[in-house]
């Protein structure tokens, strides 16, 4: 596990205190979109499939600080489109700094060199670069050649500099189990401070509807891919949503876990189901039918095991017993 310490601190601390205080439902990762806008066309992704008018549109920097204060969430992942094209994203980064949020900032890593000098490396900022996995597989799935090499460059510019930096791969069905392990040496090769994985989700925009992961497939294909993990593998996730990935637990998602903010407003219910928009935090909450969300509940849930739903499950799980927390410590080692 590639979590640093002081942001388990926070996050554990965070989760007693909503713990004493009796809320069963509460955010652990705002995820901000800022804009939909991208430099890629991925088929895999429907974001770029919006209409012009909406591409064009962009929250303000006081709306995203606004939104991380009203959500509360500890952790700040900025994904998009891509944040980078933001005109003022380091103002957005520096703002969410300032307020003590761990950050993620989701990038495809186009612009990330040129960029860098409008970031200070700091422990609350880590740059989560989306690779999908080795070079022919990334630059097959982000449909331009080049971009993988583009990416790993300006990993090693990053790192140089003193910046955090894990990467961010979306796994799809059909893809080599060997070539998927032998990404996971690559990257750690690369220097990075740990990966972020999970399965591709169907969105309903995406262009590529054919090589979305049925859940069954889902936990056989990652009980192969991590089977007897290397020791030089770190992963930024939790030992349980691993194991969970793999069909070991069976885990009920947590939509409200990572809440979405986007230009449209709170998406609801989660950042993969577009089921209608609140004005602010306090309506999602409290007007989401959430009983109706989730495997078993919803066909549209059936498939998931997408981390944006299933890790805030596994945080949870693993701060609710002390075998569970040896777990965690063990893997950070």
């Amino acid at each position: 596990m590639a979590i640093p310490i002081s942001q388990g601190i926070k996050v554990f601390s965070y989760i007693m205190k909503q713990k004493i205080k009796g809320i069963k439902r509460y955010p652990l990762v705002l995820m901000l979109e800022p804009l939909f806008r991208c430099n890629l066309e991925c088929k895999g992704c429907g974001k770029i499939q919006y209409p012009e008018e909406t591409l064009n549109k962009r929250l303000s920097v006081q709306e995203c600080l606004d939104a991380a204060n009203e959500c509360g969430a500890p952790m700040v992942s900025i994904p998009g489109g891509e944040p980078l094209i933001h005109p003022e994203i380091a103002q957005i980064v520096a703002g969410l700094v300032k307020q003590k949020r761990y950050i993620y900032l989701c990038t495809n890593a186009i612009l990330l060199e040129r960029k860098l000098n409008l970031f200070q490396p700091s422990q609350y900022l880590t740059f989560s670069v989306h690779l999908d996995g080795i070079r022919e597989v990334h630059d097959r799935m982000v449909c331009r050649t080049g971009i993988y090499d583009q990416a790993v460059k300006a990993i090693r510019a990053a790192k140089a500099q003193g910046f955090r930096v894990t990467t961010n791969s979306t796994i799809f069905d059909g893809e080599n189990i060997e070539n998927v392990r032998k990404f996971f040496d690559e990257a750690m090769e690369l220097g990075v401070d740990g990966m972020m994985i999970s399965p591709g989700y169907a969105y309903e925009h995406a262009p590529d509807q054919e090589h979305f992961f049925k859940r069954e497939k889902t936990k056989n294909f990652f009980k192969q891919v991590l089977a007897s993990p290397k020791k030089t593998w770190k992963f930024n996730h939790s030992p349980l949503f691993l194991e969970f990935l793999m069909g070991q637990h069976n885990y009920q998602c947590t939509p409200w876990g990572n809440p979405t903010r986007n230009v449209f407003g709170w998406q609801k219910p989660c950042y993969l189901l577009g089921e209608g928009y609140a004005k602010t935090f306090k309506e999602l909450m409290k007007e989401t039918e959430w009983k109706n969300y989730g495997t078993g509940r919803n066909p549209k849930c059936d498939d998931c095991m997408v981390h944006c739903g299933y890790e805030p499950t596994a945080v949870i799980e693993t701060f609710a017993s002390v075998r569970n927390l040896v777990k965690a410590a063990k893997a950070s080692t």
